[in-house]
């Protein structure tokens, strides 16, 4: 998300930014970052904490915000940030657009792993490969995968993507990249948005964590990408993965994590490391159907108090008519008598 150029808004910490449409008040803490397509604060809500785009370009905005919406739909889904609100802002200069979403706030993928051991490697592409699956079933491809714009959330520990401006409709041009996880830049295929051009930015991601500072292109392909590899030792177990990602030989992304699942079978530090996270998120779901049943029974109990209370109701309402109906027949006796 970040580049070299100078972010086109300046908004001081402090200012509100109110929508015109839904009138909510934003009031901006700092800014997060900036690219081609807009800027990204973080900013304080009535729901607490959250992350808003501010974007000169209205076209951009309802691009992202579409991408944003198909995420919701998809059922499981948690790779990119949840949409909270879509509004413009009224300023001196004139209306720009900008739209709210979830803050995804942790450490991002190189700087986790600096903590971690190299099992942690595999658990995290795993889970990555997973929901691009889900992404890639959608018709979507990501476009612009790169450690910075994945944050490592939890516990449960989770892989999220705080960056979906380079997200791209199958079969179209991909919008936004950076070139070392292109592989138009190192001549190994188009820029065409499909599978196979994010699976290759997932073999770069591969290459990035064994090279914190990356490296420089020379003569680019795959004798470049192969010798870098035979240098890193902690590349050896992926050479096969990685030929196979940088050569678009894979034919999805779930077909690519049961390769890495295999080198994880191997590996009983990885191993373990999957389960254990695997049982956290059992035992986070877990707590979170107990939370739902929780409500529904007392919901029931509830029901049942008031389903006693109305028949013991009945009960009182009618010996209190006939006793009213007694007294009544007695006094018109009496009169008549």
């Amino acid at each position: 998300m970040m580049n070299s150029t100078k972010s086109p808004f300046k908004i001081n910490p402090g200012t509100i930014v109110k929508g015109k449409w839904h009138k909510n008040d934003y009031t901006i803490l700092k800014e997060l970052g900036y690219g081609a397509n807009g800027t990204v604060f973080l900013a304080e809500s009535k729901i607490g904490q959250v992350a808003l785009k501010i974007s000169s370009n209205g076209m951009s905005i309802i691009s992202e915000v579409n991408v944003l919406k198909s995420f919701a739909k998809v059922q499981g889904y948690s790779l990119g940030p949840s949409l909270i609100d879509v509004d413009d802002w009224v300023t001196k200069s004139g209306t720009v657009s900008f739209y709210v979403m979830e803050y995804i706030k942790g450490p991002d993928l190189l700087t986790f792993l600096q903590h971690k051991d190299s099992s942690w490697v595999n658990v995290l592409i795993i889970q990555l490969l997973k929901d691009l699956q889900m992404l890639h079933e959608t018709n979507w491809v990501f476009g612009d995968l790169k450690p910075e714009n994945l944050i490592i959330t939890g516990p449960p520990t989770r892989i999220r993507c705080i960056d979906v401006g380079g997200t791209t409709i199958r079969g179209r041009a991909i919008k936004e990249f950076t070139e070392f996880y292109d592989r138009g830049y190192w001549g190994l295929g188009t820029r065409k948005a499909e599978p196979t051009y994010d699976l290759f930015a997932v073999g770069m991601i591969i290459m990035n964590i064994a090279y914190p500072k990356r490296f420089n292109k020379t003569s680019g392909g795959m004798n470049q990408l192969r010798s870098m590899i035979q240098q890193k030792k902690e590349l050896h177990s992926y050479e096969d993965v990685l030929i196979q990602a940088f050569t678009g030989k894979y034919n999805s992304a779930e077909e690519m994590r049961r390769e890495v699942l295999k080198l994880s079978s191997g590996n009983p530090a990885a191993t373990r490391t999957v389960k254990a996270n695997a049982v956290k998120h059992k035992r986070t779901a877990s707590a979170g159907n107990s939370s739902v049943n929780q409500p529904k029974n007392r919901t029931a109990s509830r029901r049942a108090i008031i389903k006693q209370k109305k028949k013991t109701g009945l009960i009182e309402s009618l010996l209190l008519l006939l006793v009213i109906s007694l007294l009544y027949f007695f006094y018109i006796y009496g009169q008549l008598t």
